[in-house]
């Protein structure tokens, strides 16, 4: 026997197509006959499983929609966020405008200096009275903690 292998010829390729071809029919009219009757009844309910999967698409989408990473939830609360933001910059920009005008004031008003030091510092003009009110003392916790509820 020689060390080369002889390549069958294309004759011999065709010969074993034809021998085995029952067989091979045969197979595949059993594979046939055993799976025709999932395929007829999915045939037969293919509008329901359509629907059944466009109804489970659609719940996904909403439930991704609602709770997902960027859904109404969380825009939400971003909104309500931005809002309270929002505010609190109108309330900074206001006391800043206030500011603004009460150091006007105390750059070029008399009235406004003496007002301030007046409040601030406790001056007083020659021959007035500065009255202080005493500070409240805190009230005493009661010593049992019943009336508490």
């Amino acid at each position: 026997m020689s060390k080369f292998r002889k390549f069958p010829s294309p004759e011999d390729g065709f010969r074993a197509v034809v021998e085995n071809a029952p067989r091979a029919e045969a197979l595949a009219a059993s594979w046939i006959e055993r799976v025709r009757p999932f395929f007829t009844s999915v045939y037969v309910l293919r509008r329901r499983i359509a629907t059944t999967l466009v109804a489970a698409v659609t719940v996904l989408l909403f439930a991704h929609v609602m709770f997902g990473a960027n859904g109404m939830i969380v825009y939400k609360q971003k909104r309500a966020e931005y809002e309270a933001l929002h505010r609190q910059i109108l309330e900074e920009q206001q006391e800043n405008q206030r500011f603004t005008h009460e150091i006007e004031a105390l750059k070029k008003d008399d009235k406004a200096i003496e007002k301030e030091a007046r409040e601030q510092l406790g001056y007083a003009r020659p021959g007035e009275y500065v009255y202080v009110a005493p500070t409240p003392a805190k009230p005493i916790p009661p010593a049992n903690h019943s009336a508490k509820r």
